[in-house]
């Protein structure tokens, strides 16, 4: 069932009721601008990750300042954001099921749409969607760079896999997938540096080679929000994926230096008990916030900290020197990981100053498959 929604424009903050999920509007407004000037400024396309965000509204705000289009991670993501007015996507991973690429295949019938694939088995499966279709799809081979996660190790087998694509009637090759996510939550600059500067030699002499069989890579792609910089700088990656800059979280946060982005999305909530001087609880527990990268932070309230989750309720812990917090007081928390955190609601609260200006819903809440 979908979720009434939380708030109404027009209505005070303190009014929202609670848990929701609220944007800041200029801080979500200077993060876009921003990304979007440095990636023109690195003459690198800039294709944001929608698995971020899952919202055709924030999609076409990003296309509006420049992007070539955006990621996916899943099939039906792609339906909401094609749906939306999209019309340029990445799934930036592999799709093998028949069913999953018949959906897929008939997105290409109104939008450009393109796939990773890292096994012959998947080529294969992809070009007979196609086929029965009618359509040529692109797509991207996914090699391996670091992450240790899908992909195939750089070299004659992914060249081989990459004339496969270009031989099939019904696809064209389109690229490398070469994403280093291991990379953005390395701590120190010295090891982000480290990892992209051998991400970047690995996917370089991948292009290298495939250049030499005859084949151009219209998308190089990869980079994440703690790493763009540097990959945009590599002289070797021609999109970035990037995806959390439009709202930041608590996990990137501590990255040394932290990425250059504003914290524009937060939790609001409500405290719902006082038990002790030195403990609250609010109403944002393990469904309200993920935790898988941290712990959330207690946003702007010196001496006080989210310290335990469970199911419907937030522990604070509030240091002697904190100001003491009152019954049904508002709270913003700082999610530790955005990306599932906004998956656990159907509205983006929108507010600028002290307000609510609008309710985007996020249309692909849960698209899994």
């Amino acid at each position: 069932m979908m979720q009434r929604p939380p708030a109404a424009p027009g209505m005070p903050i303190d009014a929202i009721d609670t848990p929701a999920l609220v944007l800041d509007l200029d801080a979500f407004e200077a993060n876009l601008d921003h990304m979007a000037s440095l990636a023109a400024a690195a003459g690198v396309r800039l294709r944001p990750h929608a698995k971020t965000h899952k919202s055709p509204v924030v999609a076409n705000l990003q296309i509006a300042r420049g992007a070539v289009g955006q990621c996916v991670q899943k099939v039906g993501e792609a339906e909401i954001l094609v749906w939306g007015g999209v019309r340029d996507i990445l799934v930036s991973n592999e799709v093998v099921s028949p069913a999953k690429l018949a959906r897929l295949a008939a997105l290409a019938k109104i939008a450009h749409v393109a796939v990773c694939a890292d096994h012959g088995q998947g080529v294969d499966a992809i070009a007979a969607a196609a086929c029965d279709a009618g359509v040529r799809l692109p797509v991207l081979v996914e090699i391996s760079v670091g992450s240790m996660r899908c992909g195939l190790p750089p070299g004659p087998d992914a060249v081989v896999l990459a004339r496969r694509i270009a031989a099939s009637p019904h696809l064209s090759f389109g690229g490398l997938q070469a994403y280093h996510g291991r990379a953005q939550h390395q701590r120190s600059v010295e090891e982000r540096t480290a990892s992209i500067a051998s991400a970047a030699e690995l996917t370089g002499r991948m292009v290298e080679d495939l250049r030499q069989a005859g084949l151009g890579c219209p998308i190089v792609g990869g980079a994440g929000t703690g790493t763009f910089a540097l990959e945009a700088a590599s002289g070797v990656f021609n999109e970035l994926q990037v995806g959390s800059y439009v709202f930041m979280d608590a996990d990137y946060g501590r990255n040394h230096p932290a990425p250059p982005f504003k914290q524009a999305l937060f939790v609001l909530s409500s405290v719902m008990s006082i038990p002790r001087p030195d403990t609250a609880v609010v109403d944002a527990g393990l469904k309200a916030l993920a935790t898988d990268s941290g712990p959330p932070l207690v946003w702007l309230r010196e001496g006080i900290s989210y310290v335990s989750a469970s199911d419907e309720h937030g522990k604070l812990s509030l240091e002697p020197e904190a100001r003491p917090l009152k019954l049904d007081e508002k709270v913003m928390i700082v999610p530790g990981h955005c990306d599932p955190t906004v998956d656990r609601y159907d509205w983006y609260v929108g507010v600028r100053g002290s307000r609510v200006e609008c309710l985007w819903p996020v249309a692909a809440r849960g698209a899994m498959s």
